[in-house]
C-alpha cells in the first residue's frame, strides 16, 4: 500500500496519524492479523469492526507497542512502533477492555499518580486531576469514595481520563462502552466527540456496537479471520449494498434457501444466514409483491417479511457471513488472549507512556 504521508498531518503541523503498511502478526502456526494495510488521517475518529476472534485487540497491541509485529511496518504519530517505541507510547493514550484499576485508591489519588508518572510536577499533576474528573463528569463523585466502588460506567470514565493524563494526540479505546448502560454509553459517545471535535485528537476506536460506529466514526474497517474484509465511511459502505433492504425470515434454514434459489434472479446483492434471507434494491418497495408472487409460486412458505435501510449489520453481515449482534460473545481466539511475547514494551499504566 502506498501512503501519502502528507495528507496524514493535522493542520497545526503535527502528525496524529496511524498507518499500518502489510501488519502480520503470528501465534506458532496461528495467523492472528494478516497484512493488514490501514491508514488513519490526523484528526478522524476510526471505527473498527469485527467479530471476537478476529484480531482487533491483536492489531490495536501492536499499533500501541505491546506486541511486536511479525512482519510488516506501523507508525503512529510518525513513530515506528518497533523502533521508536517510546516515542509512540509518549504520543498516545490507551484504554483496553479490561480496566485494571487499583479499588482501594480514590479516583484523585490514581489521576495524580497517573501525572507523576509522567513526570508532571505535583501541583500540575492535581490541577490536571481536578481539570480530569470534571472533563469525564465525575467532578461532583464524593473524593473520598474508593474506585473499587465504583459503577461499570464510573469506572470506564475514569479509565478514559487517566489516558488522558498526559494530553495525547491519539487516543486509542478498545470496546470502551461494552457492557455500559445506554447513558453512561451517551455519556462516553458525547466526549469522544469533544475530543475529536475540539482538542483535534485522533480516536481509534474499537467497538462491537455497530450504532456507536456509525454516529461516530468518519470511517470504519472491518476485519474477520485476521483481514480487512470492507472500508471506507458507513455511509458508502451501506451504499454498496443498495438502498432499501428486504428481509424474509423463514421456518428452517432449507427453506430459507430454496427461497434463496428462487429469488435469485430478482436480487443481485443477497445474504442467507441460517433462517434469514435479505435481498438489497435501489427501491424495494415495488418488489415486495414479487418477492411473495414467486414464493407462492415455488411453494416455499414465508414466515415474515420487513423492509429497512441498510445499516452497519448488513454491511457486516455481507463482508462476515453472520451479523455482529449474532456473534459468539463468549468465544476469544487463543491469538486474542496470548501474552506479550516478544512485545516492545508495555504501555505505562496500560495507558501510555515513556521510556
Amino acid at each position: 500500500m502506498t501512503v501519502d504521508r502528507q495528507s496524514t498531518q493535522a493542520r497545526d503541523g503535527e502528525d496524529r496519524s496511524i498507518i499500518a503498511e502489510r501488519i502480520t502478526r503470528t501465534f506458532d502456526e496461528l495467523v492472528a492479523v494478516d497484512t493488514v494495510d490501514l491508514a488513519v488521517p490526523s484528526g478522524e475518529i476510526f471505527g473498527f469492526l469485527g467479530p471476537n476472534g478476529a484480531g482487533k485487540s491483536t492489531l490495536v497491541r501492536v499499533l500501541t507497542t505491546i506486541l511486536a509485529p511479525t512482519r510488516g511496518r506501523a507508525t503512529v504519530a510518525g513513530h515506528d512502533v518497533v523502533r521508536d517505541g517510546a516515542a509512540v507510547r509518549c504520543a498516545i493514550g490507551v484504554a483496553l477492555q479490561d480496566v485494571g484499576l487499583d479499588g482501594l485508591m480514590t479516583a484523585r489519588e490514581l489521576l495524580v499518580l497517573q501525572g507523576r508518572v509522567f513526570g508532571h510536577p505535583a501541583g500540575e499533576a492535581r490541577e490536571n486531576a481536578a481539570r480530569l474528573l470534571e472533563t469525564v463528569g465525575l467532578a461532583d463523585v464524593d473524593p473520598d469514595k474508593r474506585v473499587g466502588d465504583y459503577s461499570g460506567g464510573m469506572k470506564r470514565r475514569l479509565d478514559l481520563a487517566l489516558a488522558l493524563v498526559h494530553r495525547p494526540g491519539i487516543l486509542f479505546l478498545d470496546e470502551p462502552t461494552t457492557g455500559l448502560d445506554p447513558v453512561s454509553r451517551a455519556a462516553i459517545w458525547e466526549e469522544v466527540r469533544r475530543l475529536n471535535g475540539d482538542d483535534g485528537v485522533t480516536i481509534f476506536l474499537t467497538t462491537q456496537y455497530l450504532e456507536e460506529a456509525d454516529r461516530l466514526a468518519d470511517h470504519v474497517a472491518i476485519i474477520d479471520k485476521g483481514r480487512i474484509v470492507a472500508e471506507g465511511t458507513p455511509t458508502e459502505l451501506k451504499r454498496e449494498i443498495g438502498n432499501e433492504s428486504v428481509i424474509l425470515t423463514f421456518g428452517d434454514a432449507g427453506t430459507a434457501g430454496r427461497a434463496a434459489e428462487v429469488l435469485a434472479p430478482m436480487a443481485e446483492q443477497r445474504q442467507l444466514t441460517g433462517e434469514e434471507l435479505v435481498l438489497y434494491f435501489a427501491s424495494a418497495g415495488g418488489v415486495v409483491a414479487e418477492i411473495v408472487r414467486r414464493l407462492d409460486g415455488a411453494d416455499v412458505p414465508l414466515k415474515g417479511l420487513a423492509l429497512s435501510q441498510p445499516s452497519l449489520d448488513d454491511v457486516f453481515l455481507r463482508a462476515t457471513g453472520v451479523r455482529l449482534s449474532d456473534a459468539d460473545e463468549t468465544v476469544r481466539d487463543e491469538a486474542e488472549e496470548a501474552p506479550p511475547e516478544g512485545s516492545s514494551a508495555g504501555v505505562a499504566a496500560g495507558r501510555g507512556g515513556g521510556s
